[in-house]
């Protein structure tokens, strides 16, 4: 599988948390030549199933991106808009984006804005309207917007928006497309509203009841300029076995396990600690009576950024790791 066409490919769509149905299309079509059974649940959650005799187990990738919500038309045509996730905001100036019905617009702060008084109320999105109706015309309040910056090969790194968690989602199907032995009990699951606080991974672990989950996710990478070193992986030296983010603190068997197996097989790995932010293994270790729960992350520059970046090789590793994990004997 070409990992830069798939995220193309999957970040073509719309998908910000809570409208993730355009992503979800496109990861179905390309994981139904390698599943048994492809459901998706209540919330929007896609499960791909892999049949097996052994322990079940989920591994999970969110679906959803963070992006912009429409408040306001004012009687100029500029549109008022909020957060769905994580905007920083001075990220944002400048922005192209993009709503779900293809109008385009670029995302600004009101003039003679001071830097330190910059805030979400400061900005708007200008679609080129003339006036309100002109805007209305195209865009209401509850339409959401993306970023509509390109995804591209930059030597051996993708530069791409919502690498998380669409790259996450890339080895996911990566994975599938590997796969020999089914004698686990598979579970791909790439969940909803996870940029909004890990809102569809806990119901599809209750529904689930996983012996052993693995949520795959992005990492801050703690290798650019000014770092104040809050995590510990960095790009180009593997995948990220994490251990603590701020929402687990994953089972030491997990993490003994993907260690193990990463020496074994040969693939390049590091340790994923970082002080703040969290994944769908959140929620999932605390599913009913407790779920034995790990992550493996790939090191990520400028998350939630307009342009975030990733090693290519690193995507491959979590990859192998993950394949050799599912393919494992678990007890």
């Amino acid at each position: 599988m070409d990992i830069l066409t798939t995220l193309q490919a999957l970040n073509a769509c719309h998908g910000p948390a809570g409208d993730e149905s355009g992503v979800a299309q496109v990861i179905r079509t390309l994981a139904a030549p390698y599943a048994d059974n492809i459901t998706t649940d209540a919330m929007g959650n896609l499960i791909v199933h892999k049949k097996g005799i052994g322990p079940k187990v989920m591994i999970a990738a969110h679906m959803d991106s963070i992006g912009c919500i429409a408040t306001f038309v004012d009687e100029k045509g500029f549109i008022r808009f909020g957060r769905l996730g994580g905007l920083d905001v001075p990220e944002l100036l400048s922005t192209p984006v993009r709503f779900k019905n293809g109008v385009h617009g670029v995302i600004r702060a009101e003039e003679h804005t001071d830097p330190k008084d910059l805030k979400l109320d400061k900005l708007f999105i200008d679609i080129g309207a003339e006036d309100e109706a002109e805007a209305r015309a195209q865009v209401l309040p509850g339409d959401t917007a993306v970023f509509d910056t390109p995804v591209q090969g930059v030597g051996r790194r993708l530069l791409s928006p919502y690498l998380d968690n669409r790259i996450a989602c890339v080895i996911l199907l990566m994975v599938l497309e590997e796969l020999r032995d089914r004698s686990n009990d598979l579970y791909f699951v790439f969940t909803v509203q996870e940029e909004l606080g890990l809102r569809g991974a806990r119901p599809a672990a209750y529904a689930i009841e996983p012996d052993y989950a693995i949520a795959v996710d992005v990492t801050d990478s703690d290798d650019t300029p000014g770092s104040q070193h809050d995590g510990t992986a960095v790009l180009g030296k593997g995948a990220a076995i994490k251990v603590m983010d701020g929402s687990v603190l994953c089972h030491p068997s997990m993490v003994a396990k993907l260690r193990t197996l990463a020496k074994e097989k040969g693939i390049a790995a590091q340790t994923d600690i970082i002080r703040s932010g969290g994944t769908d293994a959140g929620a999932i270790h605390q599913s009913r009576g407790g779920v034995i729960t790990g992550g493996i992350s790939a090191p990520c520059r400028y998350i939630h950024s307009p342009q975030e970046m990733v090693d290519a090789g690193d995507v491959e590793a979590c990859a192998a790791l993950l394949t050799a994990f599912v393919q494992s004997k678990l007890d």
